[in-house]
């Protein structure tokens, strides 16, 4: 068995990840900084499944300043699920995003370099790709629509700088739109689902067209896990992780409204900047390499969420 450190542990994919590792019998290192993007009882409430675990051991720190040997030191391998997440507040607070995606990467990669870590996982986005990511292979040229996008192209050009000046063993993962029980508050279809149960508007950028191929939370983890596993494979190799059905936020919308009895009231807005009209992963290389096969349709994860957030209002 493995020790493994996961960065965002208190987060919407950060907790489930750990909870996999600790079912698989590995040992779990988490951090996370509780930085105020959304309420930290939230995230504590993420890790109550956790917390007591024998094998896990948690530690409240921020990349960007903390010393961070002390928890990489004997880690066999580091999950950098952390981020500043959320396209529309990095036009308005860019230093923020800079500061969490770019310098606490940086700051990580140097710690793994020194610990000889034998394998660095670092978690992207669909949004490196630009304005639309509809089947786009891992080495179309990044395009970021965004400046979320663009730090997290930054961050990925750090592993690889460090990959290549220093040997450090990189493996990056690009999930695309992923939702499920524990998504963040500021999430579309956590928003969608609140409205409906507390039978106010939900607000619609667009037209409702947008597509996503949403990733269940649970499939994202699977991948993850899969990129541990197979890591001769993997190493040096990013992966675009999605799910395999594409879907648009209308359909979405008729789907919650099937699950909750309720009907959405909606209120148009035009289009924010930043934000991609389509995305569909390609994830040939996934199943070709890894092995992945995404295994939760769109209606079986809406349902799961739907549920999680009825027990959770």
């Amino acid at each position: 068995m493995s020790r493994c450190l996961v960065t965002g542990a208190a987060g919407f994919i950060g907790s489930h990840l750990s909870e996999a590792l600790l079912a698989m019998g590995h040992d779990v290192v988490g951090v996370d900084a509780f930085i105020p993007y959304y309420p930290r009882p939230l995230k504590e409430t993420n890790l109550k499944p956790l917390i007591d675990h024998p094998r896990f051991v948690f530690h409240e720190l921020d990349l960007r300043t903390a010393e961070l040997a002390p928890v990489v030191d004997g880690c066999d391998v580091i999950f950098n699920e952390a981020a500043m997440a959320g396209l529309m507040k990095s036009w308005s607070e860019f230093e923020l995003y800079v500061s969490c995606n770019i310098i606490a990467t940086k700051r990580l990669l140097e710690a793994a370099r020194d610990a000889k870590t034998a394998q660095f996982i670092h978690v992207s986005t669909s949004s490196v790709y630009g304005k639309d990511a509809v089947g786009a292979p891992e080495d179309k040229p990044l395009t970021p629509f965004s400046p979320y996008g663009v730090t997290k192209v930054g961050a990925e050009n750090l592993c690889r700088a460090f990959e290549a000046n220093f040997g450090v063993p990189v493996t990056i993962l690009r999930y695309f739109s992923v939702y499920g029980p524990r998504q963040r508050p500021d999430m579309a279809y956590n928003i969608l689902i609140r409205a409906l149960l507390d039978g106010r508007s939900f607000t619609m950028y667009g037209d409702g067209e947008q597509s996503r191929s949403n990733t269940y939370v649970a499939d994202c983890v699977n991948a993850t896990l899969l990129a541990f596993e197979k890591r001769d494979a993997a190493l040096g190799e990013v992966f675009n992780i999605g799910g395999g059905e594409v879907v648009t936020l209308n359909d979405v919308i008729r789907m919650l409204e099937e699950l909750t009895g309720k009907k959405a009231v909606i209120e148009r807005k035009p289009p924010r900047p930043g934000d991609q009209k389509h995305t569909a992963a390609n994830i040939a290389k996934a199943q070709r390499i890894l092995g992945y096969k995404p295994a939760t349709p769109v209606l079986d994860g809406l349902r799961a969420q739907v549920e999680w957030q009825c027990k959770s209002a």
